[in-house]
């Protein structure tokens, strides 16, 4: 039998299991959140790495929006940004190895998305 004090302690591991989950989810969210960056990671690892190849295959997004989210992405270590001196100057994006570690991710939230609209639309 359980007694009050069991109860307590394993509702404190719960609480601890949460407060790290909760951590978790927060900084990938931090790192990659939002409605472009796995877009815009995706529209590059199918190989469109200037930056108006990008703004073309993420449709939707501004040249603004593109702009700071590829400084985002860059920041948190998943592309770089390569400039070639010359006339006329290219500047052109390249993923980092560090970006592969989204691809089981991805394919999850590929997946799903793909399930979730099935059953959004057998439900109508």
């Amino acid at each position: 039998m359980t007694t009050q004090s069991d109860n307590t302690e394993v509702n404190k591991e719960f609480t601890e299991e949460c407060t790290t989950m909760l951590a978790a989810v927060s900084d990938a969210l931090y790192a990659i959140g939002g409605k472009w960056k796995l877009m815009i990671i995706i529209a590059m690892a199918r190989g469109n790495n200037r930056f108006t190849e990008l703004q073309r295959k993420v449709s939707g997004i501004s040249a603004r929006v593109l702009s700071s989210e590829l400084k985002e992405l860059e920041l948190n270590g998943f592309i770089v940004k390569k400039v070639t001196s010359g006339y006329p100057v290219t500047i052109e994006y390249e993923l980092l190895p560090y970006s592969h570690t989204l691809e089981e991710l991805v394919g999850a939230m590929t997946r799903w998305g793909i399930q979730h609209r099935v059953k959004i639309k057998s439900e109508r």
